[in-house]
């Protein structure tokens, strides 16, 4: 069976280790062009890992008879139309987190590869990291009995930068601030384990002052399986946290979303740690699973369907905090 053969649009700091040696890695998958808008970048991208074809244009990328299909992992103010113009021709799409700036472009994007006849796969790839399968299985298996409770804590030193701001906490390029670039991964992560969030309440604002997007945002959220939830994101905080506390009728998970902590399992009184160190490049295991159903080898469980939920509950966090923006 022939491999998949990919194109990336946007050969930027992401693809270094996290996900461009991973379809060279990935059985059945091969990394056969790169494109990014500044020539000397993507030709330098493409000498230094071996890929054979480099572009400074996404359109001739993608109308390349080789690339079978296309991974996008430029910043989010360039999904929506990377991965329509990827649809356009053909190409299953594969499309960086968070996966868009709004909810209401991941619908465009689902929609554009839905008339396509095209999958759309998203970036989410914790649900893959065996760490996180371990975090599942132990849910799934009951170790915590019934779910009643999820507690998110995550907190960030600011770090003062000189220059232009970085993308991230640039809302017209980024969607908002790190709260969308880092909690997307934990609400993603939650949404694979317990189930889609049904409904999110909750509140953002800028206390730091230090750009226009938020820094802290507050969420009281409810699961469709019943459980509940709460999350807290402070970037301007005093200490770096990372707490994700999943509590049940019979015992206690706890771990670190973005930390490399032991998982940690509380039931009956005994504590047990499972210590599960991640890949190289931590998108592989998520790639092979795109790869496998590429191939008609198996389902990929991080979708456009899925992406979208993830948008759908920042959206509605951060309602407020744009609507005083504009």
């Amino acid at each position: 069976m022939s491999p998949v053969r990919w194109g990336i649009i946007g050969c930027g700091a992401v693809t270094e280790v996290k996900s461009g040696p991973a379809f060279v890695k990935a059985e059945g998958s091969a990394l056969v062009a790169v494109m990014r808008r500044t020539a000397h970048l993507a030709e330098d991208y493409a000498r230094r890992h071996g890929v054979p074809r480099w572009y400074a244009d996404a359109e001739a990328l993608v109308r390349d008879p080789e690339v079978d299909a296309v991974y996008v992992a430029t910043p989010p103010v360039g999904h929506l139309d990377g991965v329509c113009l990827a649809a356009r021709h053909g190409k299953p799409v594969y499309v960086e987190k968070p996966m868009a700036r709004t909810h209401e472009e991941c619908l465009a994007m689902i929609d554009a590869c839905r008339q396509a006849g095209v999958p759309l796969f998203t970036a989410y790839y914790r649900r893959m990291l065996p760490r996180f399968v371990k975090v599942k299985a132990l849910v799934d298996a009951g170790a915590i009995g019934d779910v009643r409770v999820v507690s998110i804590r995550l907190s960030r030193r600011h770090v003062p930068t000189s220059g232009a701001l970085p993308w991230r906490v640039v809302p017209e390029v980024a969607g908002g601030g790190l709260f969308v670039d880092l909690a997307s991964h934990t609400l993603d992560l939650l949404d694979h384990v317990l189930g889609p969030i049904a409904e999110a309440q909750g509140g953002a604002a800028n206390q730091g002052g230090f750009y226009a997007a938020e820094d802290i945002v507050t969420a009281s959220l409810a699961f469709a399986s019943g459980a509940k939830g709460t999350g807290l994101w402070c970037f301007t905080a005093d200490r770096d946290e990372d707490v994700v506390e999943i509590i049940g009728s019979t015992g206690r998970l706890t771990f670190s979303t973005f930390d490399e902590r032991p998982v940690l399992l509380i039931r009956g009184g005994e504590a047990k740690e499972f210590v599960i160190p991640h890949p190289p490049h931590v998108q592989q295991p998520l790639i092979q699973s795109i790869v496998d159903q590429l191939r008609g080898q198996g389902p990929c469980g991080s979708t456009g369907e899925s992406g979208a939920r993830t948008n759908r509950v920042m959206d509605a966090l951060l309602a407020g905090y744009r609507s005083t923006r504009r």
